[in-house]
């Protein structure tokens, strides 16, 4: 059973969003302004829309937090949507008069979009209105997942593991690749309008986002997580839904338009012999100081990390690398032909409005849902009905580990 888990609800142009995290040990410190801090992030990024200009998000608790820390009970968040005054009409949960007519209510959208959820939802739940099925579709969900995952990213702080991401491709345009990162990698690359720590790709990927814009088309790209201080063990290989591997995976691809996700060097693996693939393991060396970052890899050093920090559905202690694919937003400026649900005759697509290019919130995104599997794992692991005890536990773990090394070099002098 997950130790930590979240919902959220709401549409894109309704009232608001709402978030509810269960399972966050009480004694958290838990500020509005930290969550609020990430949901800016979001929003960030060269070529987006003006949705972007429109909403300025800022959380409401409504339970789980007082004096500024967790209480241990369920936490709700309220982001309210600044665009409802402009649309309460078209989505009023009451019935109107205008339902009744043969023109129904403004803003029905009846032409759907390829690459979009409208036909496949339209059909499923039986609608006649495409809107229905988008307002729920639409990335403007994932504003109450970037709240969820805030919270999990400040339990994870406390517990010294820090998430962060930066862009390594967008629209056939390569960042130079990096095996060393900033100290504070989201510092750097939030300084970047595209979060790319590579000058002269962002200014190549700013050209092609202008042409593209220019052309009514949009753009796809890759952002790489990147998290620290993962202590080894978390997960499990002895169960197929506590992998950890297969965990990231499920939420990763649960990203509005992400179509899939590398771990370490991910699918360059079935292209290289297996000496070019795993990772050296050697001790550490001799009278090498047993600091708490050496005990979180398990006392051993990694030549090299392909492996991205996963082992058997496991951490190794390494940094967890994943990269992220996004492909271009379905809602073109230059519509596809589609058709329209109510006459069946061929269409062009409608044009909601819409970025030319998302990928560097999906970044900040792909760290909120990698920062809540990772807080579950962490309490699965450890436990804890307080702050304090999830430490207190941590804290032993490693020191057990840490003991571990002393056995082994007791045996070693005593042969």
């Amino acid at each position: 059973m997950p130790h930590l888990t979240f919902r959220t609800a709401g549409e894109s142009h309704g009232p608001g969003l709402v978030a509810l995290v269960e399972g966050t040990p009480a004694g958290l410190p838990l500020l509005a302004e930290s969550i609020d801090a990430q949901l800016a992030r979001r929003q960030q990024g060269y070529g987006r829309g003006r949705r972007m200009q429109i909403e300025t998000d800022r959380i409401e608790f409504l339970s789980g937090v007082r004096a500024g820390e967790t209480l241990g009970s369920p936490i709700a968040m309220l982001v309210r949507n600044k665009d409802w005054a402009n649309w309460s009409a078209t989505m009023d949960p009451a019935p109107r008069p205008e339902d009744a007519t043969a023109e129904g209510r403004k803003r029905q959208l009846t032409r759907v979009r390829p690459g979009h959820a409208d036909l496949t939802g339209v059909l499923k739940f039986d609608r006649e209105d495409a809107r229905d099925i988008l307002e729920r579709a639409s990335a403007r969900e994932t504003t109450a997942r970037v709240a969820a995952g805030a919270v999990a990213r400040r339990l994870l702080e406390e517990l010294g593991v820090r998430v962060g991401s930066h862009l390594v491709h967008l629209g056939g345009i390569d960042a130079a690749p990096r095996s060393i990162w900033p100290e504070d990698l989201n510092a750097a690359a939030d300084r970047s309008v595209l979060r790319c720590l590579d000058p002269a790709a962002e200014t190549a990927m700013i050209a092609r986002i202008d042409a593209a814009k220019a052309e009514g088309d949009t753009l796809g790209g890759i952002s790489e997580v990147v998290v620290r201080g993962l202590p080894v063990g978390l997960g499990a290989h002895v169960a197929w839904d506590r992998k950890l591997d297969g965990r990231l995976a499920q939420a990763i691809c649960s990203i509005p338009a992400v179509k899939g996700v590398e771990m370490g060097i991910g699918f360059a693996a079935a292209r290289l012999p297996g000496s070019q693939v795993h990772d050296p393991i050697e001790p550490l060396p001799a009278g090498a100081p047993l600091h708490e970052g050496a005990v979180r890899r398990g006392l051993v050093q990694r030549l090299s990390n392909r492996a991205g920090g996963l082992e058997g559905g496991m951490t190794t202690g390494e940094p967890l690398l994943l990269r992220v694919v996004m492909k271009p937003i379905a809602t073109l400026m230059k519509p596809l032909g589609t058709v329209d649900v109510r006459t069946g005759a061929k269409a062009s697509a409608a044009a909601e409005r819409s970025d030319v290019t998302a990928v560097p919130a999906m970044g900040v995104i792909a760290e909120a849902m990698t920062a809540l599997v990772l807080a579950d794992a962490m309490l699965e692991k450890f436990g804890g009905d307080s702050l304090g005890e999830t430490r207190r536990n941590l804290a032993a773990y490693l020191a057990r580990i840490a003991e571990r090394r002393g056995a082994v070099a007791g045996d070693a002098a005593d042969a």
